[in-house]
């Protein structure tokens, strides 16, 4: 099938019609399945006919009805809003081994400001009695919290850790995702399908030091300069060259920029298996050290 598609006019392909050299990697891999909620996005949909309604007091010259209606959709589609960010911010929190609660709890204030439209379409735009608006308010909370939850408020560590480890890995994470997600998102911008290749196997391989760094932070001091120093000097010449691919169409450009993401992911590449080969000989020597105590005391070590 490569040699078949591999033409000059195929995106990955050479001109004497051979399989590229390059492997398509998984660029999925150290990642979670983002999860699409239809929910969510219904509630975009669901405040619209206060839109209409708002026109019509408009027509009616009620003004009062008019704020009324578009206020409680401002509110509700705002609700959405935060709603949807709330989801996402949950789910990196999820994907994480350690990881540091949202700063915003968005899920809550979404909850909190779909009563609030809730209440004011009904107390100011359907004319509903108060104790009437309070009760469908209370209702819509408790149904938004039930659907969607609350945001976390927890940190989520390993046991045995410190909160100072926890919070050093998580900032350290943090950054270096934000670094990622902001160089991945350049190369978009190229149009280069092989070169969004290159990019995504070098997002694996960095998301795969995260998942190293998450499991003994100790490693993090190792790391510390690729997920820093290296990763946004990747992110500077992505963006950079980005910039030129859009103006003009630079072969030794293009050569020495796929020539550093090579450099690149086998630089993080050695660096894992440097930090697990570490961690295989701490386990090496904790056991060496429990066989001799068991000696000690002894009992024979199986």
């Amino acid at each position: 099938m490569a040699q078949k598609f591999g033409g000059a006019h195929s995106p990955a392909g050479s001109p004497d019609n051979a399989a590229p050299a390059m492997t398509p990697s998984n660029k999925f891999r150290g990642r979670k399945v983002h999860k699409s909620d239809i929910r969510s996005k219904l509630l975009f949909a669901l405040p619209l006919p206060l839109l209409f309604s708002g026109i019509g007091e408009m027509r009616a010259q009620n003004a009062g009805g008019m704020l009324a209606e578009f206020g409680a959709l401002a509110i509700l589609l705002l609700a959405a809003w935060l709603l949807r960010d709330g989801l996402r911010a949950q789910q990196a929190y999820d994907s994480r081994k350690i990881a540091r609660p949202p700063a915003i709890p968005r899920k809550m204030f979404a909850s909190a400001l779909t009563g609030v439209g809730v209440f004011v379409a009904a107390a100011f735009g359907m004319g509903a009695s108060l104790p009437a608006a309070i009760v469908y308010t209370l209702i819509a909370v408790a149904a938004h919290s039930f659907s969607f939850g609350i945001d976390p408020l927890r940190k989520k560590g390993m046991e045995g850790m410190s909160d100072f480890e926890t919070e050093r890995v998580a900032k350290a994470v943090d950054k270096a995702e934000t670094l990622l997600s902001e160089m991945v998102a350049a190369a978009r911008r190229i149009g280069d399908r092989g070169i969004e290749q290159r990019v995504d196997a070098l997002a694996a391989s960095v998301r795969d030091m995260f998942r190293t760094v998450e499991d003994d932070p100790r490693d993090l001091s190792g790391a510390r300069k690729f997920l820093g120093v290296y990763l946004r000097g990747a992110r500077d010449a992505t963006i950079k060259y980005a910039d030129l691919a859009s103006k003009t169409s630079d072969a030794e450009a293009k050569a020495k920029y796929e020539s550093l993401l090579s450099d690149l992911e086998a630089s993080f590449n050695t660096q894992r298996e440097t930090m697990m080969l570490d961690n295989r000989t701490d386990l090496d020597v904790e056991i060496e050290v429990l066989r001799d105590r068991l000696k000690q005391e002894g009992l024979k070590a199986s």
